[in-house]
This record gives structure tokens, sequence and C-alpha cells, in this order.
């Protein structure tokens, strides 16, 4: 079964968090949930999460993907953690799956040169961020390589069924999309 970590810092997004945690774990992906600021994590919406593990306690032999949600200043508290940002790194240099969505392209991914040479999107504004080397796409979700990025909150549901396709395959992202009334 794939693994998956999804990286909570206080000040994360709450709906770029929780919608690929719950979606990923109805297709059947194993999904730890790991915080980065602490074993509770306030979101940018008042929403607390506990999550499953510390980032201390990571391995990233043990995973197959990455998610960063956004959220400001959630996308900078992860992009402040040595131990989240070797974590993304190491999953990066596997060849695994890193995903990112909102601020987080260009906050978590963009300094670590994970978007160097690629396509990728992010939340409007944030694009100034990116080198003169990313291919900024307004597309919702972006895939290149093993990169996905994605826009935002409404893109959520849309992004995780990409991280679903990847991971699994269509025929069981296509299912969670009709499921979760996804609309195209």
């Amino acid at each position: 079964m794939k693994k998956v970590a999804v990286l909570f810092a206080d000040g994360f997004e709450e709906v770029e968090a929780v919608t690929p945690v719950d979606f990923l774990r109805r297709a059947g992906l194993e999904v730890t949930t790991v915080g980065v600021t602490g074993s509770s994590v306030l979101g940018g919406h008042g929403i607390s999460i506990i999550p499953d593990i510390y980032i201390s306690d990571l391995k990233a032999d043990d995973y197959d993907a990455v998610i960063v949600p956004g959220g400001m200043p959630g996308a900078e508290n992860v992009a402040g953690s040595e131990e989240a940002k070797k974590f993304i790194s190491t999953i990066y240099e596997r060849k695994e799956l890193v995903a990112a969505i909102c601020a987080a392209p260009a906050v978590v991914l963009q300094p670590l040169g994970i978007l160097s040479g690629r396509k990728a999107t992010c939340y409007p504004g944030f694009e100034s961020r990116f080198s003169s080397d990313v291919e900024f796409s307004t597309q919702t979700v972006v895939e290149d390589g093993n990169v996905i990025t994605s826009r935002g909150p409404g893109t959520a549901a849309a992004f995780a069924v990409a991280i679903i396709r990847r991971l699994l395959d269509g025929p069981t992202a296509e299912k969670i999309r009709e499921r979760t009334l996804n609309i195209r």
C-alpha cells in the first residue's frame, strides 16, 4: 500500500490539508498527518488538528509521497522547518511524488529547487516568487514529472484526485471524484 505524508504547520489552509487526507483515505491509501510545528496544529481559520505523528518521527524511506498544504503562515512555517525541508527534498530526490498547493509551491518548493525547469501553478500572486526557469500556469492542477501543484482551496478536490490518479490509477481516481460529487 502506498504511504503518503501530509505536513501540517500552524497557519495551514484547512481545506487544502483535510480534503487530500479525506480523499486519499477513501481511495485506500495510507495517509499520515504530520505535525511540523507541534503535536496540535492550528489552521489559518481556527481549526485545530492533532496530527498522527510529529515531524521528528518521520522517516522518508517509509513514504511514497508528500503533500504540502498552503495557507499563510502555514507554508512559511513548513519552509522554516529544517526537518520538513529535508523530508520533502529526500522524497523528491528518490523520484517519489511531491505535491503542493496554494502558497506552498512558491514558498516551500521553489526555494528547494524542486520547481526548477518545470511547469507549475500556485495561488494568484505567489508566482512572482517563482524563478525565471519555472513555467507558470493558471491551470487548476499542474503535473510535471514527480511534482503536482495546484492553486488554492477551491482546487483542493481536483488536486486530491490528481494525486490519487498518480499514486493508484485512473479508475480509482474517477470513482473517488464521482463519489464526492467533484464536478469537473
